[in-house]
């Protein structure tokens, strides 16, 4: 570019680095800290690149108490990150400034790898890396001192960098750069602490678990590699469902925001439930679309049974039978149907064959409670088997028989409309 030999290159940079001196007089009350840095450094004969800062540093004169910045920039990459190493290896090897000096990396990412050369240039033996935040710059930007920090604090590493509300710099960010923040940039994106895999929810719903058990304060949640309240986020975006997402995620989402925890077959059943209506819609659904859903293919499946009220009378001549007699609306008509079996939900279930000749039986059956104080609700799970297979039925009420027998009434209506 300049036309001119090796010593002539070397001349400019001495013969500039000189004038800066000299003019340091003239502003008495600045600290001046001088930083040279070899623009081409990864395109120059690393020997010769030594050369050249070791002239200007000739020049400047740095002490151990008062160094100067060698920033050493692979401004535009042009071989892998482990490359770039070699070289800020080599140069802090033959330097004869080193403890008089700061080595500065000034990484790009032309090949998408400044994150990996900066680190990478750490590790050789560079002090501090210039950078940008979420990597703007020229062409594809200088290295990305938010992934950058984020990668140190992820290995134990504090970056000493406040990275705590994301959101904010994420929004100061994009208003000073009219740039967007992509949706999938590493702990920043809007997409980064969200699964929409079936196989990834189910080990995130695990892991929370596992971390809410052993109440180590120790972050070991897999496919998410920091807390991501550390950064100012919450876990309410973890999980995303779509047409590619499985139960654990479906479920994770029913027991975080409603208090609803499935029983695993019940999360099956219902995760298809789901997949028919994402596949036919083509959306993703939030917590309260999945609610939706689960509320109306459950707990309002009254057509063509909606179940009023019951009485149960135990046998004169066997304790262990129960009779009951329930009022119910029947295609929008009330009757009164009775049965008889070891228990309130056996004998309804007699009664309910009888009103449809179907058949069923007591597969499985789980209770909990929902709320607290005067908002408590019990929530009863019915798996019943029938002719065809198994079916889920689910209640909520006060009471938690009438919550179970609400249950057996919707595994019967669902039964009945499949």
């Amino acid at each position: 570019m300049f036309g001119l030999e090796k010593d002539g290159i070397k001349a400019i940079a001495t013969e500039g680095t000189q004038i800066v001196k000299d003019l340091v007089s003239s502003v008495p009350e600045t600290e001046v800290v001088f930083q040279y840095s070899p623009e081409s450094f990864t395109g120059t004969e690393i020997d010769y690149a030594v050369e050249v800062c070791d002239a200007v540093l000739d020049v400047w004169q740095p002490t151990a108490t008062h160094r100067a910045i060698i920033n050493l920039p692979a401004t535009v990459e042009m071989a892998s990150p482990n490359i770039y190493a070699d070289q800020i290896e080599y140069f802090c090897r033959h330097t004869r400034w080193r403890k008089e000096t700061i080595i500065s990396l000034h990484p790009h990412n032309d090949r998408g790898t400044g994150v990996a050369a900066a680190e990478l240039g750490i590790m050789a033996g560079a002090d501090r890396v210039e950078g940008t935040l979420f990597g703007n710059g020229e062409r594809t930007g200088n290295v990305d001192v938010v992934t950058l920090a984020l990668n140190m604090f992820t290995q134990g590493v504090n970056p000493a960098l406040d990275l705590s509300d994301i959101n904010e710099l994420v929004r100061v960010a994009e208003y000073c750069n009219q740039l967007p923040v992509h949706p999938r940039h590493p702990y920043a994106g809007d997409l980064v602490f969200t699964a929409f895999s079936g196989s990834h929810q189910d080990a995130i719903k695990k892991g929370l678990e596992a971390l809410k058990r052993s109440n180590s304060g120790e972050w070991e949640v897999p496919y998410l590699p920091i807390d991501p309240s550390d950064v100012g986020r919450s876990y309410e975006g973890i999980i995303r469902v779509n047409s590619q997402s499985g139960k654990g995620g479906i479920a994770y989402l029913l027991e975080a925001d409603y208090g609803v925890t499935l029983p695993r077959r019940l999360q099956i059943e219902f995760s298809q439930v789901v997949q028919r209506v994402t596949d036919a819609t083509g959306k993703e659904l939030s917590a309260g679309n999945i609610w939706d859903v689960f509320d109306s293919e459950y707990l309002k499946a009254i057509d063509p049974v909606e179940f009023l009220s019951h009485t149960t009378v135990p046998d004169a001549h066997a304790s262990e039978v129960r009779h009951l007699t329930a009022t119910i609306r029947h295609k929008g008509v009330e009757t009164t149907i009775k049965g008889s079996g070891n228990g309130p939900i056996d004998a309804y279930c007699s009664a309910l064959q009888s009103l449809h000749g179907i058949e069923i039986d007591l597969l499985s059956y789980s209770e909990q409670a929902t709320g607290r104080g005067q908002n408590t609700q019990a929530v009863a799970y019915i798996e019943l088997k029938t002719a065809e297979g198994t079916i889920w039925g689910v209640g909520a009420d006060r009471n938690i028989v009438t919550a179970a027998l609400k249950a057996v009434t919707s595994a019967v209506n669902r039964l009945l409309k499949a």
